[in-house]
């Protein structure tokens, strides 16, 4: 056969292929985090530092729900887009009360709808802000969860214990699939950056080592580390305590772990500010496992931080910044939402 002859035979075989990748189909589904900023019941505990948000202080039933509306607005739009039309299946979140701010958190409608579980457990901290996790029933089931401590003891020497956050560890099935994630609140920046370093040093060596606990078990275990970290993607309790890489081709080993945010930041995104100065404090970080082209089971897609203009303060000094919670007025979070997307060829 002559080469013009197969020129058209040719064009009708790739023809074929470009129909037959066309019609291939992705089930997509979106995992996020999000500090709630403060979200305090009404009620005076007794037991922790919570006065700030309570009717004394002018923190009143109405403004509770109001801030719970707000954050419903939020949580249910989060990753919508890219023909993502479902709100997280995965939201990871801190600064909570108690468990109870979380049951009236996804009562509202827009949540209810989506029929989330819990899973929540009280920690030292001495504010009484937990982290907590929520999913939706009807994609993930959890197997098993617990809350590790962070201990850590003061810098000045004393001996004396750091009450802070607890992380939460849940293992489970999205759509079959077995995943584990990590949710974290890293100890604040209180005192300075530098001398509070250490305690975030730690955080992520507690990190490291529930995660090399489940590649232990299996080394093909599909690990996600979410929180705010009070640290940058460059920081030590990053880079070197977890070992987070910057490109998805510097994963060799199965520890190994991409932080997507890392670029982020680097291009000058932010989900806070600080004196007007802008960084990523909340990152969401996969191993190994979820890197790769084969997506007969789900894999990493993308990353992105959530900020639409609603969410923005748009006058005055903090123009630009989140449109953050006070007991004076309820607003959104004082840090914007990241999320990945997790992708899946669908049979």
């Amino acid at each position: 056969m002559k080469i013009k002859q197969l020129i058209p035979v040719f064009i009708a075989f790739l023809s074929i292929l470009t129909a037959q990748a066309q019609q291939k189909k992705y089930k997509l589904h979106t995992v996020a985090f999000y500090n709630l900023e403060n979200l305090f019941d009404t009620k005076d505990d007794p037991k922790i530092f919570d006065e700030e948000y309570t009717p004394a202080n002018g923190w009143t039933e109405e403004k509770y729900q109001q801030k719970l509306r707000n954050l419903e607005r939020v949580i249910a739009e989060i990753g919508t887009g890219e023909q993502q039309t479902n709100a997280p299946v995965i939201l990871g979140v801190c600064e909570i009360e108690n468990r109870g701010v979380l049951e009236d958190l996804v009562k509202t409608p827009k949540l209810a709808a989506k029929d989330y579980g819990i899973v929540h457990y009280d920690s030292p901290d001495a504010r009484g802000i937990d982290v907590g996790f929520l999913y939706q029933k009807k994609h993930f089931t959890p197997t098993s969860s617990a809350n590790i401590p962070l201990i850590i003891t003061d810098i000045d020497g004393s001996g004396k214990r750091v009450y802070t956050r607890d992380q939460l560890l849940v293992s489970g099935y999205l759509d079959g699939e077995e995943m584990h994630f990590i949710i974290n609140h890293w100890p604040s920046r209180s005192g300075g950056e530098k001398r509070s370093s250490p305690y975030r040093e730690a955080a992520g060596r507690l990190n490291r080592k529930i995660m090399d606990s489940l590649i232990a078990i299996n080394p093909n275990a599909k690990i996600m580390t979410m929180g705010d970290l009070n640290d940058g993607s460059y920081n030590k309790s990053v880079k070197v305590e977890i070992g987070a890489k910057l490109k998805k081709s510097q994963l060799n080993e199965p520890r190994d772990i991409f932080n997507p945010f890392e670029q982020m930041a680097k291009d000058g995104h932010a989900t806070l500010f600080y004196r007007d100065s802008g960084d990523i404090f909340d990152q969401i970080m996969v191993s190994q496992q979820f890197i790769g082209e084969d997506y007969s089971t789900f894999k990493y897609w993308k990353a992105g931080i959530y900020n639409k203009p609603f969410m923005i303060q748009q006058t005055g000094q903090y123009k630009g910044y989140p449109l953050r919670n006070s007991p004076a007025e309820p607003g959104f979070s004082d840090h914007f939402p990241v999320y990945i997307y997790l992708i899946k060829e669908a049979k």
